[in-house]
């Protein structure tokens, strides 16, 4: 399908080639749903391989929980240098043969400390995928498209999580309401089911890695290193003649021959950049700190302390990944149409309120329905701004010439804060009370809200280049 377009901000003509541009796009992001499905399928087997392997201690759970993030920095740390080296296609698929193994290794598993290493090796495919698939996507979209096309990497992140709930509830539907910790360590679901929680994720991580070998490197990529005819065989089959030379041109000029160097991380700390640096990582963290995953992945103790059993918990965590999924379209909408700065600021805002609300059901012993309603307008908030939009800026701010290495120090910066959020939850629930912690959260929420509001500009519709110009001049 062919469509003539132009943009009120970006100054480049195209005849988009949209089934390419969606082919590529819904490839990439294949690297988002098995995000999404690894990351988030703990949060099922979780009551499973607990008792299986004995776990009791808050540091023991919080390890089991937090340790692939250990492997996410890795992997975005990774991602800095060796996309700059390789290309952001083969470290994809690089990231895809690791998701396929560990995720077989983990279902296999018959000790907690190989468990742990499969998950930490695990992460670092997490790592890869979370830095190189938006910022991949980025680099190949119009700029009329970007923030629809990125926000497609959130909505596969959103889709995988719902399908690890879904099968994870599917395969323990039939364990018996009120089953004893004895019964469930003994049982089918404690020796056998959780491990096929893990081991399906293999199935996606091999179409993704298929996939790959049907995209194009990035073409910001190829011009960066001197392949500018490559890039513009690229562009051309995204916009035509006309906007593949027009887009080519303006790339090469926000790079000079220096630059077109292999760029090392200190470069980052130049007085010009450092302030875009600041905007992604802060943006990064916020999108961590603000405690929705806390959710995702204690959903048990979440729900538990309203009341629910086991057997309506799972139910509940497949409720979550609906409205998740729900509430992203809404997102992939709006990005577009409304900006990031608005979506930030409404999520920010939203998610104090509902913190709050939550703080004062468990202070005032409020089980039940309030609770499963609110934890669901909390992912509802999040899916439709902090979630997506949060990756769609961190993949849009930086400059062409650092663009990989930026990426990855500010996708490290989110996984360092995912796993200081993730390792002390059980920490700060046991101290503050499931109470306590939720206020907590609404407090840093107030401070991402000010934040954003004095820091952060709108960006939609504009030409990376564009943006390179604003804010690093």
């Amino acid at each position: 399908m062919i469509t003539s377009t132009n943009t009120q901000s970006s100054t480049l003509k195209a005849e988009l080639n949209l089934g390419y541009i969606w082919l590529i796009a819904s490839v990439a992001a294949m690297g988002g749903l098995l995000f999404g499905w690894d990351w988030v399928v703990i949060g099922g087997a979780k009551p499973f391989f607990q008792r299986y392997f004995g776990l009791t201690s808050e540091a023991q759970i919080g390890w089991a929980n937090s340790c692939a993030l250990i492997g996410c920095l890795v992997g975005s740390l990774g991602a800095a240098t060796l996309s700059d080296r390789f290309g952001r296609k083969r470290l994809l698929i690089l990231s895809a043969l690791i998701f396929a193994v560990t995720s077989v290794g983990n279902g296999l598993a018959h000790t907690f400390t190989l468990f742990i290493a499969w998950r930490m090796l695990g992460g670092v495919a997490i790592g890869l995928a979370s830095s190189l698939s938006p910022m991949y996507i980025a680099e190949v979209a119009p700029a009329q498209m970007r923030g629809k096309l990125v926000s497609i990497n959130q909505l596969t992140i959103v889709i995988g999580i719902l399908l690890a709930q879904v099968i994870n509830w599917y395969l323990v539907r039939n364990l018996p309401p009120g089953a004893t910790d004895e019964y469930i360590k003994n049982s089918w679901f404690g020796q056998q089911g959780w491990r096929w929680m893990f081991a399906l994720t293999a199935a996606p991580s091999l179409l993704f890695l298929l996939g790959m070998f049907l995209v194009p490197e990035s073409p910001r990529w190829l011009a960066k290193f001197g392949r500018a005819e490559q890039a513009r065989g690229v562009l051309r089959r995204v916009g035509g003649d006309a906007y593949a030379t027009a887009a080519v041109a303006e790339i090469q000029s926000t790079l000079s021959r220096e630059e077109l160097q292999r760029v090392n991380l200190s470069d980052l700390l130049d007085p010009r950049l450092l302030k875009v640096m600041v905007l992604g990582v802060v943006l990064a963290v916020f999108q961590q700190w603000c405690g929705i995953n806390v959710i995702f992945n204690y959903a048990e103790e979440i729900f538990k302390a309203a009341g629910y059993d086991i057997s309506s918990v799972l139910k509940n965590i497949a409720w979550t990944g609906s409205v998740n999924l729900v509430f992203t379209f809404v997102a992939l909408g709006t990005v577009d149409r409304f900006g990031r700065r608005p979506l930030m600021l409404l999520g920010a805002g939203g998610l104090i309120v509902i913190y709050l609300a939550m703080g004062l059901c468990y202070a005032k012993g409020v089980q039940g329905l309030p609770v499963l309603l609110l934890v669901l307008a909390a992912i509802g908030c999040y899916a439709m701004s902090l979630a997506p939009v949060t990756w769609v800026v961190i993949s849009e701010i930086f400059p062409n010439r650092i663009r990989g290495g930026a990426m990855s120090v500010a996708v490290t910066s989110l996984w360092i804060a995912c796993f200081i959020l993730t390792y002390t939850f059980p920490l700060l629930n046991a101290k503050l009370g499931s109470a306590g912690t939720f206020w907590l959260y609404a407090a840093i929420c107030l401070a991402g809200l000010v934040f954003i509001h004095c820091k952060l500009p709108e960006s939609k519709g504009k030409t990376l280049e564009q943006i390179e110009k604003e804010l690093v001049g």
